[in-house]
């Protein structure tokens, strides 16, 4: 298994640019949220329990991320049909990006081997990072657990 070449992000560096096909139709960059702070969250699959778990978290908080000039952006490798389907059936009121050949993921080294099973295999590790104003990486999220995660995120703005 090919192992991804991954960069080391830190707190306090330029996050990395990106344009991605975005569930709201048009391709959304890093770049067009300067001026707000930026939730970015990286997750394994659309409708899967704890995937599904996270995106209710912020889905419920989304007013209070929006009073603190936050943006929450979903990434995963995930088309934009089953986006789609999984804004609609969880009422996201968010932006789902796809991420099908995982570029990004790699930027922000989060595809790694993963083992289910005692298969190895490549996939997202759940992270979230919060960008701030200025497009720096203020605070990173690895290997998050769903539980509490969207408040302590909100907490950190």
């Amino acid at each position: 298994m090919k192992k991804a070449n991954m960069p080391i992000i830190k707190e306090g560096a330029k996050a990395p640019q990106f344009t991605l096909p975005s569930s709201s139709g048009k391709d959304v960059s890093l770049k067009d949220f300067l001026g707000k702070k930026v939730v970015l969250y990286f997750y394994p699959k659309d409708m899967t329990p704890g995937c599904t778990k996270e995106a209710q978290g912020f889905r419920d908080l989304y007013e209070k991320f929006k009073k603190s000039n936050a943006v929450i952006l979903g990434v995963s490798p995930d088309s934009l049909e089953r986006h789609l389907k999984f804004i609609e059936k969880e009422n996201i009121p968010f932006e789902l990006l796809s991420d099908k050949d995982h570029k990004v993921a790699e930027k922000y080294g989060v595809w790694k081997e993963k083992s289910m099973y005692g298969k190895k295999f490549m996939g997202v590790e759940r992270s979230t990072f919060v960008i701030d104003e200025k497009g720096k990486i203020q605070k990173i999220y690895r290997k998050v657990s769903v539980s509490g995660h969207c408040e302590d995120v909100l907490s950190s703005l």
